[in-house]
């Protein structure tokens, strides 16, 4: 049944994702509904609640935190915009990837049109959004219902489409940008720094007041709009209207566009927009001597680099728009660490007696950028699992290299990326505390930035490992997959009390806080040591294994 349609195919492929995006997220908000009752149950401890949340008001406006469904839309509707990671992925591939591997021409070779096949693999990919979105609204409505939540099943479902629609919108923008590239990677990595683009622009107007208009250009801001879950609020229809146009509007711009140019090649832009044209000698036009042509590392640093820069953008901006958001909100957080015992004790309690305001509030917004680095490794994982589908692996083991060589070269350059992306996180770190004033420990920021490195390393070798087994749809839905769980355990295990040993069980519990900390060497080579032995099996596997199967 699932081959009888390019929609059922399309859709197959989606169902790992499906019930892991749904599934994970809908428990996270499950479990964090179930908990708030016990975080609010004295009036010392509601307080202090309230109070702390205030301080990170440029982040997400703290409205009912009191309540269920407050205190989940405050601390969770920001992070669970990694929902996003999914669809970009997909969609930068949705069309392009067919391209790469040949596989366009075989299904336009059948009485069926470009427009249909693009249709029904679009429709596939919101249903598969939909279906995510209809979980995680159901288990959010059985969170709410196990404390008596205000909000009914109606407002849990509109809550789940809001994910949805967010999530289209970014799978929209990788759709229409896989038009003007002629390889899904670059796209895909566009993307993925606009994604962290517009959260950064989405909170510009809670940080400096007038700028509304500003956050306005981000897809983000109309999907903050809507609070169904929160006692007094619902969705916004506007914001949902907006969401909704945006992504038909990429959608169809995207359709024409593949429908309108040459399989294989871009879409040309106008005269106005192209580079002058050079002539130039065939030696120099055919790419012989060209650098990235040298070895297997080379050309893999060469298709890597692209897609990185936008990466690196995007973390390292993060990290600097953090800092510099810190520095804002340090004049109030020092007001309340003087003036509310509760909150003294709170954050003595986190960072130590030693240990100034900066670096507590910094450090648990750090702890997004492992997130975001292990996400660019699945996206290079499931490049790699992709590469060997389309017969590229096939393509280089046809000249003198090894199987061992390819592999080891492969990934040799994405560990090169990742340490150039840590280094550069660093760098812009630093300047930023520099530029803005916020005094921090300079030992502790380079273990902050730097320990990012192991963590998108083990995930990037856990996907050369499935990839032995998997194709590259079912591979990026299972890393996706456990990327998901990791960051459940570690962000609402610490509020449920879970033991340490459940919470060791989460590649972000051997990060720590190294801003606080500083760095936990033990933990970080024991993390290099299990992405040593990942990648050891995925070599022993590759070089064993038939290619292709």
């Amino acid at each position: 049944m699932w081959f009888t349609s390019v929609y059922l195919k399309t859709l197959r492929e989606a169902r790992i994702a499906i019930l892991g995006w749904g599934l994970g997220l809908g428990l996270l908000m499950y479990v964090v509904l179930s908990a708030v009752p016990s975080l609010v149950n004295t009036p010392q401890a509601r307080a202090a609640l309230v109070s702390l949340s205030s301080s990170y008001a440029w982040l997400a406006e703290p409205i009912a935190v009191d309540t269920p469904g407050g205190y989940a839309t405050f601390k969770y509707g920001f992070t669970i915009l990694i929902i996003a990671i999914w669809p970009l992925l997909v969609c930068s591939r949705l069309l392009r990837g067919e391209e790469e591997r040949g596989s366009m021409d075989v299904l336009l070779s059948l009485p069926r049109g470009r427009v249909r096949i693009a249709l029904e693999k679009l429709a596939a990919m919101w249903t598969a959004l939909l279906g995510i979105g209809l979980l995680i609204g159901l288990l959010t409505f059985a969170g709410g219902q196990s404390v008596k939540g205000s909000f009914g099943l109606g407002d849990a479902l509109l809550y789940g489409l809001n994910i949805s629609l967010i999530s289209g919108v970014f799978g929209s923008i990788a759709l229409l940008l896989s038009q003007f590239f002629p390889e899904r990677g670059r796209a895909a990595g566009i993307t993925g720094g606009l994604l962290v683009l517009f959260i950064m622009l989405d909170m510009v107007h809670r940080v400096t007041p007038n700028t509304e208009w500003i956050s306005r250009l981000s897809p983000v801001y109309y999907y903050n709009l809507s609070k169904p879950i929160v006692p007094g609020h619902s969705a916004d229809v506007v914001g949902l209207l907006v969401l909704l146009g945006l992504s038909v509007l990429l959608s169809v711009a995207a359709l024409v566009f593949f429908v309108r140019r040459d399989i294989g090649s871009v879409v040309q832009l106008p005269r106005w927009l192209r580079l002058p044209e050079r002539t130039m000698s065939l030696e120099r036009a055919l790419p012989v001597n060209s650098w990235s042509l040298k070895s297997v590392y080379t050309r893999s640093l060469g298709m890597i680099i692209a897609p990185a820069c936008w990466w690196t953008l995007g973390i390292a901006g993060f990290a600097g728009w953090v800092v510099v958001i810190v520095k804002q909100s340090e004049a109030q957080l020092s007001s309340m660490y003087q003036d509310s015992p509760l909150l003294k004790g709170f954050i003595t309690k986190v960072g130590g007696s030693d240990v100034n305001t900066n670096a507590t509030l910094l450090s648990a917004l750090f702890s997004f950028l492992p997130l975001l680095l292990m996400a660019f490794a699945i996206t290079q994982a499931s490049r790699w699992s992709a590469d060997e589908e389309d017969g590229l692996h096939e393509m280089v083991l046809a000249t003198p290299q090894s199987r061992l060589t390819v592999i080891l070269a492969r990934f040799g350059a994405l560990t090169t990326v990742t340490v150039l992306i840590g280094l550069v996180t660093l760098g812009v770190t630093a300047l930023a505390s520099v530029a803005s004033g916020l005094k921090l420990d300079g030992g502790n920021l380079a273990a902050a930035t730097l320990s990012l490195i192991p963590l998108g390393l083990l995930m990037a070798a856990i996907g050369y490992l499935l990839s032995g087994w998997l194709r590259a749809a079912v591979d990026t839905g299972l890393l996706s997959f456990l990327l998901v769980i990791w960051f459940f355990i570690s962000y609402v295990g610490p509020e449920l009390s879970w033991p340490e040993t459940t919470l060791r069980l989460s590649a972000f519990y051997y990060y720590g806080t190294p801003l606080i900390h500083g760095l936990s060497l033990g933990n970080m080579l024991g993390v290099l040591a299990v992405a040593i032995v990942a990648l050891v099996l995925a070599a022993a596997r590759f070089v064993r294994k038939d290619i292709g199967r």
